[in-house]
């Protein structure tokens, strides 16, 4: 096996858990009224944004959907600004305005996550025309969701990105749901991986919730897609914790399943690379995430205090923008 340092195991995992208990503690904060509109948790696909992310430079860029704080978090987004954000404070990174679905931060190259399905496709491919035109070394990748793939924007996307041979990773995360329509009953072939061998761009499909596995593979695309190789694609199998947002109970995802993924969590695959692979303890790791928990808890209380926006900046924002 491919030999990895103890320090960037351990930001693997870190990420990952600070997604996991960002999430968790964002609906708590829901609950408690402190969140307003859609919450769409991230729970349970950690290992795709943290594997991906950590794959690309800073220099590259993401494009998000509406399920997207752990695209931004593993981008590195500041969790202080991240919860001031849906929380609808001044300070966060749409000042207030975007909440959970809009979350952007261009001078990050974060293109930003949306509330359309789909549409960060064209986004991606659009900056990634304008990478090839610049001749820059840089990609993009975008995530999409098994749902938004079946829409004419990611398909348009896929054949003008493979026409032209831009520098752009597709990512699906699929969750095998969308809302509450499981994918045989919305697609005639469920191995999504297969519509970009369609379109002549190569494609895999793999283990969704194993981050070593989704690193390995986008470093791959991404140091190719930098040589003028791509476009890419990845469909990444997984399976989501809960509902489609958090006032959905999730009736319909089967035991059984939920079961599997129970026990093919990516924080206990994460962990197990840091048993094997970086040889830390049970104790070694409890602090890991006791140290990520305290960074969260700072940001939260962070949040809380911090203000909304006043009427006269909102009046002054709108009329500037």
């Amino acid at each position: 096996m491919k030999k990895y340092t103890k320090d960037f195991l351990v930001s693997l995992y870190t990420t990952m858990y600070k997604i996991r208990n960002f999430e968790e503690k964002a609906i708590k904060l829901y609950r408690d009224g402190l969140i307003r509109g859609y919450f769409h948790p991230y729970l349970g696909e950690e290992a795709i944004a943290t594997g991906v992310c950590a794959a690309m430079d800073e220099k590259d860029y993401i494009t998000s959907t509406h399920r997207g704080h752990g695209h931004c978090l593993a981008w590195g987004a500041d969790l202080k600004i991240m919860f001031a954000e849906v929380l609808g404070k001044e300070n966060g990174y749409c000042k207030g305005l975007g909440g959970s679905m809009h979350i952007a931060d261009y001078t990050k190259h974060n293109l930003g996550a949306n509330g359309i399905v789909g549409s960060g496709v064209p986004i991606a491919v659009g900056a990634a025309l304008g990478i090839s035109i610049r001749k820059e070394k840089q990609m993009v990748s975008t995530f999409i969701s098994d749902g938004g793939s079946n829409n004419g924007s990611f398909l348009e996307g896929l054949n003008l990105a493979a026409a032209w041979k831009l520098p752009v990773l597709f990512v699906i995360e699929n969750n095998q749901y969308a809302v509450s329509t499981p994918i045989a009953e919305s697609t005639g072939e469920t191995e999504l991986y297969k519509r970009g061998i369609g379109f002549g761009v190569e494609s895999v499909r793999l283990d969704g919730n194993d981050v070593l596995e989704v690193y390995n593979t986008a470093k791959s695309f991404v140091d190719r897609c930098k040589k003028g190789e791509g476009p890419f694609l990845m469909e990444c199998v997984t399976f989501r914790k809960s509902g489609h947002h958090v006032n959905d109970p999730g009736l319909y995802l089967p035991k059984d399943k939920l079961d599997h993924y129970e026990l093919h969590d990516a924080l206990l695959i994460g962990k197990k690379y840091l048993n094997e692979l970086a040889g830390l303890s049970e104790n070694d790791i409890i602090d890991i995430e006791n140290l990520a928990m305290a960074e969260i808890k700072e940001a939260i209380e962070f949040a809380i205090k911090s203000p909304e926006m006043s009427k006269e900046n909102f009046l002054k924002f709108v009329e500037e923008y």
